[in-house]
C-alpha cells in the first residue's frame, strides 16, 4: 500500500491562502490519478479536486476559481493551492490515491477564521 503524508494545513483568515502538499511513497505515483477530499465536522467527506496522470484537472463547483491542484512527479507530490479561503472551507483535507490500492493520508486540518 502506498503511504501518503499531507502537510500545509493551519489557521488562516478569510481571504487568505494555503498550499497543501501530499507526498507519496513508492515509485508508482506518476502513473495514477490523485484526489483531494475534505471533511468538515458533522459532514460527509466530499471530493474537492482531482488530477490525472496526464495532469488533467477537475474541481468541485464550490472551489472552482479559488483552488488549484497540481503535481510534481519528480517529488512524488500533489499540491492543493487554496486562495480566497472562506470560513466554509474549514475541514480536514485528505489526499487519496485510489489505484492501484485505495490509499489515504492522515489528513491535515485547515481552519479559516477571523
Amino acid at each position: 500500500q502506498v503511504q501518503l503524508v499531507e502537510s500545509g494545513g493551519g489557521l488562516v483568515q478569510p481571504g487568505g491562502s494555503l498550499r497543501l502538499s501530499c507526498v507519496a511513497s513508492g515509485s508508482s505515483f506518476r502513473f495514477y490519478a490523485m484526489y483531494w477530499y475534505r471533511q468538515a465536522p458533522g459532514k460527509q467527506r466530499e471530493l474537492v479536486a482531482t488530477i490525472t496522470s496526464g495532469r488533467l484537472t477537475n474541481y468541485a463547483d464550490f472551489v472552482k476559481g479559488r483552488f488549484t491542484i497540481s503535481r510534481d512527479n519528480a517529488k512524488n507530490t500533489v499540491y492543493l493551492q487554496m486562495n480566497n479561503l472562506k470560513v466554509e472551507d474549514t475541514a480536514v483535507y485528505y489526499c487519496n490515491m485510489p489505484r492501484p490500492v485505495d490509499s489515504w493520508g492522515q489528513g491535515t486540518q485547515v481552519t479559516v477564521s477571523s
